[in-house]
């Protein structure tokens, strides 16, 4: 099935569920944020010439923006709109309808990889900040190591995210029913409320509030100079602008090219001053999508879409990859209370367990799409990709109208894969900077990964025999594995073609019922796009500094590390040019 065909599908998939109200906006009031403004008011002030123009509003790029303007003149450009006052992002139980949300407003752009797996990727100020599960918990101490960052940087970066945005949750009751079922089950030891990476069972950090308001990368904003930074939302940025004349060692980035919301097409550029920089914060898709885009890329790959190539590296793009995830559906005798990710067990195996329920709270919200962790959607699943026709959508969706309520009520347990050893590619499909690139993760290509997530699945079904769960399920005894899988291999949707064994082979269930949690990185990686400041080889003024450099997924959730990343750097650049003073 080629791209345009999957949009499609994904498309009709969906329900459109968009909701607004005052709430947000007052939230935005109390913060004291910056001014937002839209990309079509550029031109009134576009005369103006910038320290650093960061292109990506979003879990990195807010907190760096925020830090850089303590000193210098700074321009962040975002590609979508404003979070607050949509309802669907701030509000916890509206967590599904903001994924499954296809308007043109949407803070969730879908895109199918190759692989068959239905994914999303952020477009609003916030990043995946504001369409996450909200689970906060940083790297582990062998990461920051491995990664070359100053140890005592990361943890003065680390608590000034936390102590803005990041709450301690009040742990709902399947979620206590995942701690203590981990720990019957073997993985120990409990280590209570902590945002630290520790083996065994512990409850993390979450960027929900006590009232289910979700507090995003953007309040980070706040703590801006705001005489130093300006805000365009609505500013897609599509080309990085060099400067390769004769008598330059190599070409310097001196400014970008963005269209506005209206699709009127604007420029913006750099002061003339050593150290002014762009630095692209656009994540592990659009960073080197726009460096493609750019000229900077493999050269066959710029020549396909006749792209001039600015600098030939060919490692753009490449090192795709995705945690995997597997999930076991499981019915309650009641509905279970809505709760995202609190608890996590962190196995010696690689292997993480996490948990989420309460997809559907009353009779109208089994009428919206919930997003693909749904049972809802899973009848599709049955249908060969080929045969998706509208007409089976169709069918599909009036058929899930006739389902009981019973199946609703229930929730998932997750497994995932840590630093899958599993990589792909991204390839552009056109130079429309709002196209989706194609993108393959090739989940499962490495034999440790499947390994690993068998040995996930049968974890989850020790947790499932201790009585903390059976007591739970409808005839107080549990449910037999085999039951449970059935039920799983329909709740979990992707373009994934189902085979008869999945019931009796694990590593086959892992293939075919494999979905995303969104951690996916790669494409920019250290050492082979950017140097160990993040700086892209070869060019002059142009850093990447996001999820698209890392090698591999930070801790068991990587938002805590990312929004540190962005504080990181941005201390960092400011010692560069400032020395220790720089007093941020």
């Amino acid at each position: 099935m080629d791209l345009i065909s999957r949009r499609v599908v994904f498309k009709a998939l969906v329900f459109l569920c968009f909701i607004r109200s005052s709430q947000g906006r007052d939230h935005f009031t109390k913060l004291n944020l910056p001014p937002f403004l839209k990309a079509s008011r550029f031109p009134t002030f576009q005369h103006e010439a910038y320290d650093y123009i960061i292109v990506g509003g979003g879990t990195a790029g807010c907190p760096l923006a925020s830090t850089l303007s303590q000193k210098f003149k700074v321009l962040l450009l975002e590609r979508g709109g404003s979070p607050y006052g949509n309802r669907n992002i701030t509000l916890l139980e509206n967590f599904h309808i903001c994924l499954a949300d296809v308007s043109p407003e949407s803070p969730a752009q879908g895109f199918i990889s190759t692989d068959g797996v239905i994914n999303a990727r952020a477009k609003v100020l916030g990043g995946g900040t504001c369409i996450n599960a909200g689970f906060y918990s940083r790297a582990k101490p062998s990461f920051v190591q491995q990664a070359g960052w100053d140890a005592d940087l990361v943890n003065q970066s680390y608590p000034w995210v936390e102590e803005r945005i990041v709450h301690w949750p009040k742990v709902a009751p399947w979620q206590a029913a995942l701690r203590d079922g981990l720990l019957e089950a073997g993985v120990s030891p409990y280590n209570g409320y902590t945002y630290d990476h520790l083996y065994g069972t512990k409850v993390g950090g979450t960027i929900f509030d006590e009232t289910g308001y979700r507090h995003t990368a953007a309040d980070l904003l706040a703590a801006a100079n705001p005489n130093n930074l300006r805000v365009l939302l609505y500013a897609s940025v599509n080309k990085i602008v060099f400067n390769t004349k004769q008598g330059h060692r190599k070409p310097r980035a001196i400014g970008v090219q963005f269209k506005d919301e209206n699709g009127r097409h604007h420029q913006a550029f750099l002061r003339e001053e050593r150290g002014s920089e762009i630095i692209v914060s656009a994540g592990a898709i659009g960073s080197p999508q726009l460096l493609l885009l750019s000229g900077i890329g493999p050269r066959n790959e710029l020549k396909k879409h006749n792209i001039s190539v600015t600098i030939r590296n060919e490692h753009v793009g490449k090192g795709m990859s995705d945690n995997p995830m597997n999930s076991i559906f499981v019915p309650m005798k009641s509905p279970t209370k809505q709760s995202l990710i609190e608890t996590v067990g962190i196995t010696d195996a690689g292997v993480f367990i996490e948990a989420s329920s309460g997809f559907s709270q009353t009779d109208d919200s089994i009428h919206c799409h919930h997003g693909i962790m749904s049972a809802e959607i899973g009848q599709l699943s049955t249908i060969p990709p080929k045969k998706r026709s509208f007409n089976a959508i169709q069918k599909y969706v009036d058929n899930k109208y006739s389902l009981p309520k019973e199946v609703f009520d229930g929730g998932f347990i997750l497994e995932k894969i840590d630093g899958p050893l599993s990589t792909g590619n991204l390839v552009l499909v056109d130079t429309d900077v709002d196209s989706n690139p194609s993108v393959t993760f090739n989940y499962f290509q490495h034999p440790k990964d499947l390994s690993r997530c068998v040995y996930g699945i049968k974890t989850i079904e020790k947790i499932l025999k201790t009585n903390h769960f059976t007591n739970l399920t409808a005839n107080g005894a549990g449910y037999p594995m085999e039951t449970l899988l059935n039920m799983s291999i329909s709740a979990n949707i992707n373009l994934i073609p189902k085979h008869t064994n999945d019931t009796t082979s694990l590593e086959q269930f892992c293939r075919d019922t494999v979905t995303t949690i969104w951690h996916y990185h790669g494409g920019c990686h250290v050492g082979k796009v950017v140097d160990q400041q993040y700086r892209v080889i070869g060019i002059s003024g142009l850093r990447v500094v996001d999820g698209s450099t890392l090698f591999r997924s930070p801790g068991t959730n990587p938002q805590a590390t990312v929004l540190m990343m962005g504080r990181y750097m941005g201390v960092k650049i400011l010692r560069e040019r400032l020395g220790q003073a720089a007093g941020v």
